[in-house]
């Protein structure tokens, strides 16, 4: 039987990886959006949520291979976006519609 190659990324150093799960809707479902390694790091990942890079997140989750943990840190990321809010002069159209769902599922406690 072939092995196939991990989808955790190899990091030397003790780091946490941010990812985020795309809703494409439909047929399609949702999907983990690729990532590279440099780029799975939680200041990257706002900035690419401020910039439009995501078209429909739905949830993010950060975890650590070396300390053994994951979480789901989708309100966290909510609740920064939300504190730069005011500082920015446009604002993607996807940003606010995950502020809306990460607003809703913090109601539901889903």
């Amino acid at each position: 039987m072939r092995r196939s190659p991990s989808i955790v990324p190899h990091v030397a150093a003790d780091q946490d990886v941010y990812l985020v799960l795309e809703d494409f809707g439909g047929r399609l479902g949702r999907a983990w959006s690729e990532t590279a390694e440099e780029d799975g790091n939680r200041a990257t990942v706002i900035r690419h949520l401020i910039e439009g890079h995501y078209m429909h997140p739905a949830r993010i989750v950060a975890f650590n291979t070396t300390q053994g943990w994951s979480r789901d840190v989708t309100a966290d990321i909510a609740d920064e976006l939300r504190r730069r809010f005011v500082e920015l002069e446009e604002v993607a159209p996807s940003m606010l519609e995950f502020l809306e769902s990460a607003a809703r599922r913090a109601e539901t406690g889903s």
